[in-house]
């Protein structure tokens, strides 16, 4: 509670725990899931969190999907940004194995990236929805060209992306 026994969030009286709670929420979903702005919040300020935030994310994605990111160039922030906005994240893996898939389906996948996609592909199952799990049994991807293997756990680009 701030001085005066004010909620910290409140503007106008105490903030009961619930209310704050609720408040707090719709904060968070209009910072990283592209929610409504609350009441009671200037813009601005928001807004400019709300970026930082992305770029904040697109780096964490970048250390999980370097040659995706490299792939995509100083066009990476603005392509992450785009894509992320209005999602909220399912961890830096995932988030970048999303993107990296909706890019393959647009046809705009680089070539690095679908590199790195066909060899995460290869390594391991993932259905969008939950955690990727190793794959046990051998397998062949394919993403933008490029062409991986994997066999006994290890994966093996066989084909390179066109450039």
């Amino acid at each position: 509670m701030a001085a005066g026994g004010r909620g910290v969030l409140a503007s106008d009286g105490p903030v009961a725990g619930g209310d704050l709670a609720a408040r707090q929420a719709e904060l968070v979903a209009a910072l990283v899931a592209g929610g409504p702005l609350p009441a009671g919040f200037a813009p601005a300020p928001v807004e400019a969190a709300r970026r930082a935030l992305l770029r904040k994310r697109a780096g964490d994605v970048a250390r999980h999907w370097p040659l995706l990111a490299a792939g995509l160039g100083d066009a990476w922030p603005a392509t992450f940004a785009g894509w992320a906005a209005g999602r909220p994240t399912n961890g830096s893996l995932r988030d970048g194995w999303d993107l990296a898939r909706k890019l393959r389906d647009r046809g705009t996948l680089p070539p690095l990236g679908a590199e790195e996609l066909a060899a995460r592909e290869a390594a391991s199952r993932y259905d969008g929805r939950t955690a990727p799990r190793p794959r046990r049994l051998p397998a062949v991807a394919r993403a933008g060209g490029a062409l991986a293997a994997q066999l006994a756990g290890r994966v093996r680009l066989l084909r390179p992306a066109p450039r």
